[in-house]
C-alpha cells in the first residue's frame, strides 16, 4: 500500500487520536488512584437521584483531561459527563467518562475506570478504557483491533465463543431511578434461571470491555449515556461482538445489549421486551 494512500493516512490518523485518549486516560487514572491513597474522597453530592453520585475526584477528573485535551487538541469538541459539551471546529468530539463507577470508587470497591473516545459523524472513531486498580488499558479504533494491555502483557480481544443461553455469563447494570429499577427487576426475575448466572458491578464501561475480553459472555443495561458507552462499544465492536439497542417500553428507557452473534439474539428475545 502507498503510504500516502487514504487508507494508510485514515489509520494514522486513528492512531493519533487513541495516542490521546491512552495519554488522558491514564493520565486521569493516576490522578484517582492517588486520590484513594490519600483517603481524600470523603463527601459527594447527588445529581438526578440520591443514588446517583458525584464527588470531587469525578470532577478533578474531567477537569485534567479537559485541560490535555485542549493542549492536544485544542480545535475538537468535548462532551463530558459533569461538564456538559462545547462545540468543536474539526469535526471531531471527545466523550468522556472521568470516573465510571463513582459509588464503587467511593465505597472503596475497586472496579471503577476512566473512559475516553473521540467521535466524527459516523461514529467513534478510536476509544481506550483504563482500569487503574488492575493496571489493563483496553483501546481500539474503528478499522482496527482491540487490545488488552496490561499486566500479562498484549492481548488481541476477540469476546466469547460461548453459543448457549443456558450457559452464559451475563452483565448487567441498574438504572438509578426507582421505578426504572422495579421493571429491571422484573427482567431479572425473567432472565435469571435461563441463563448461567447474572453479575451486577456497576461500571458499564468496564462490563463491556470485559464482555470484549470474554469474561462476561453478554451485556445489556438501560439508561447508559454515550459517555459511559462510546469507548467500551467500539471495543465490543472490534473485538466482533454485536452491539444492538434495547428498544425503550413503558418504565424501560433505550438500553444496550452487546453478546457473541450466536447469544445476541436470544438474549434479546429474553430481555428486550416489556417488563
Amino acid at each position: 500500500m502507498d503510504a500516502g494512500s487514504p487508507a494508510r493516512l485514515l489509520v494514522s490518523g486513528e492512531n493519533a487520536l487513541l495516542e490521546v485518549a491512552v495519554e488522558a486516560a491514564r493520565m486521569a487514572g493516576g490522578l484517582l488512584s492517588r486520590r484513594v491513597r490519600a483517603g481524600r474522597e470523603r463527601a459527594a453530592s447527588s445529581k438526578s437521584t440520591p443514588t446517583d453520585l458525584v464527588s470531587e475526584a469525578d470532577l478533578a477528573s474531567e477537569r485534567a483531561i479537559k485541560a490535555l485535551l485542549a493542549e492536544r487538541r485544542p480545535d475538537d469538541g468535548f462532551v463530558g459527563e459533569e461538564g456538559g459539551s462545547e462545540e468543536g471546529t474539526s469535526g471531531l468530539s471527545w466523550v468522556v467518562d472521568p470516573l465510571d463507577g463513582t459509588v464503587n470508587f467511593l465505597f472503596g470497591i475497586p472496579q471503577w475506570c476512566v473512559s475516553v473516545a473521540v467521535k466524527d459523524g459516523e461514529g467513534t472513531v478510536a476509544g481506550a478504557v483504563y482500569d487503574p486498580n488492575r493496571g489493563e488499558l483496553f483501546t481500539a479504533t474503528r478499522t482496527g483491533v482491540s487490545i488488552l494491555n496490561g499486566p500479562e502483557g498484549v492481548v488481541e480481544l476477540t469476546g466469547s465463543e460461548r453459543d448457549e443461553l443456558a450457559t452464559a455469563m451475563v452483565a448487567t447494570g441498574l438504572a438509578y431511578d426507582a421505578r426504572v429499577r422495579a421493571a429491571q427487576a422484573r427482567v431479572l426475575a425473567r432472565a435469571a434461571p435461563q441463563v448461567r448466572d447474572i453479575r451486577r458491578f456497576g461500571s458499564a464501561a468496564l462490563d463491556l470491555t470485559w464482555t470484549a475480553a470474554g469474561r462476561y459472555d453478554a451485556y445489556f443495561e438501560r439508561t447508559v449515556k454515550q459517555w459511559d458507552i462510546a469507548a467500551g462499544a467500539l471495543i465490543c465492536e472490534r473485538a466482533g461482538l454485536r452491539v444492538l439497542d434495547l428498544p425503550e417500553h413503558e418504565d424501560l428507557p433505550w438500553g444496550i445489549l452487546v453478546a457473541s452473534p450466536a447469544l445476541a439474539e436470544p438474549l434479546m428475545g429474553l430481555v428486550g421486551g416489556p417488563a
